[in-house]
């Protein structure tokens, strides 16, 4: 009797095929309810109760006491962030997303491996997708000095779900004391000073002060998650003082647990503006809410104004999407402007010259519902006006769009555009 295996050839195909579907639809869900309501306007911006509802409702408390500096551009944030890690004596705790090759992965990899040889404890979390491109030698050279490197959610077969859910974290903790935050990431695209295509337009910040311990914290809820190692003791959490006068608190989002968290931070502070919003987002892709948020705060004469890239951009596919989104927005009296010179990859929300909300948070579904982000809430007038003052230097390098340009756009693009928004919940 002859025996044909074709039945069982063919289950096995069909089984195949139903688990890989099935990978594939987890990898594509948050697997946390969305907003689905809008946020009502209760109180100003700089109403206590507001201020009191991101501190409770949302995040830890606002700390007062802490000192922040702006850089801007490569040759002005990599000379601190180096100079910061060169001087640890206590502890370096170390997470971003992006860490390619290149002369300033060479610095960077010099100089924490330099401070482990010394004795000083460093850790360093690099998300797996985001440092794909790392030149291996760089991980080698700083395991052998003894600096513990661990990648977030490296993919394992039967989880390849968390490969969409990624650590985009910014921070750079030295000695438990200074810590760092932006939108930077370690390549060399983030060198110069935004000079031509090939080195984009960034900020990062450097903060002292109680909230630095906050910034800490949220560092150890990844490392955890990676290593299953609790860092602690007085060379992470020392004692900190006031060494300033400005308020601040560091507020983070997850998949794992308050993905809306951030999402709602920034409806919460838009319900709250009663004058300006000033938006610099390297990828702006707003939801149905965003905008609706937005559109209210014009029509009660709040003056909203975006900067956003311009046709140098490392995702089109995002750009096509965002503009498709733009409508509501220009017809309401949204001022958005698109940067020329270069890739625009800032992330600063300054609301009303008080609040200044800056990390590695973007406007978009990735950063809103699927990836790990932190942002570092600063409430300080000085600051937001030194910071409205940059913003209104890189509006000079921008094109506006109006909402008669963005209706006379060609029905080419309007075809991309509807098609890349069909993408907007992975964006």
């Amino acid at each position: 009797m002859k025996v044909t295996w074709r039945p069982a050839i063919l289950i096995a195909f069909t089984v195949i095929l139903t688990v890989a579907a099935t990978l594939v639809v987890l990898n594509f869900t948050s697997g946390e309810r969305k907003l689905e309501e809008k946020v009502a306007r209760q109180y100003a911006l700089d109403d206590p109760q507001y201020q009191r509802a991101l501190g409770v409702l949302l995040g830890p408390p606002i700390l007062q006491g802490n000192r922040f500096a702006a850089f801007h551009n490569g040759d002005q944030i990599f000379p601190p962030m180096l100079a910061a890690i060169r001087s640890a004596r206590q502890s370096i705790t170390f997470e971003t997303y992006i860490y390619w090759s290149g002369e300033i992965g060479r610095a960077f990899a010099n100089a924490l491996a330099e401070r482990a040889k010394a004795g000083v404890p460093v850790h360093v979390l690099l998300d797996w997708v985001g440092s794909a491109k790392i030149d291996e030698r760089f991980l080698e050279e700083m395991e052998a000095a003894g600096v513990q490197i661990r990648k977030f959610h490296k993919p394992v077969w039967y989880d390849l779900a968390r490969l969409n859910n990624r650590t985009h974290r910014k921070l750079l903790i030295v000695d438990g004391r200074v810590g760092f935050t932006g939108g930077v990431g370690i390549a060399p695209e983030w060198t110069g000073d935004a000079q031509d295509a090939k080195h984009w337009r960034d900020s990062h910040f450097r903060v002292e002060g109680p909230v630095v311990a906050q910034m800490q914290a949220v560092f150890m809820d990844n490392w955890i998650k990676a290593s299953g190692e609790v860092l602690h003791g007085q060379i992470y959490f020392p004692a900190l003082s006031a060494v300033g006068e400005g308020r601040a608190q560091v507020f983070s989002s997850s998949p794992s647990g308050g993905s809306e968290s951030m999402h709602l931070m920034y409806l919460l502070s838009i319900a709250a503006a009663t004058r300006t919003i000033d938006l610099s987002s390297a990828y702006f892709v707003p939801d149905a809410l965003t905008i609706a948020a937005l559109v209210e705060a014009i029509r009660r004469g709040v003056r909203v104004r975006i900067i956003t890239p311009g046709p140098i951009i490392d995702a089109q596919t995002v750009r096509a999407a965002s503009r498709a989104s733009w409508g509501p927005l220009l017809q309401a009296g949204a001022q958005i402007n698109e940067y020329q010179p270069t890739m625009f990859h800032c992330k600063v929300f300054l609301v009303d010259g008080l609040l200044v909300s800056v990390g590695s948070t973007n406007f978009d579904n990735r950063s809103f519902r699927l990836n790990d982000e932190a942002n570092l809430n600063i409430y300080d007038a000085q600051f937001a006006a030194e910071q409205t003052q940059q913003f209104e230097t890189d509006l000079k390098a921008t094109k506006p769009v109006t909402f008669q340009d963005w209706r006379d756009r060609p029905l080419r693009e309007r075809a991309m555009e509807k098609l890349a928004s069909l993408l907007t919940s992975q964006l």
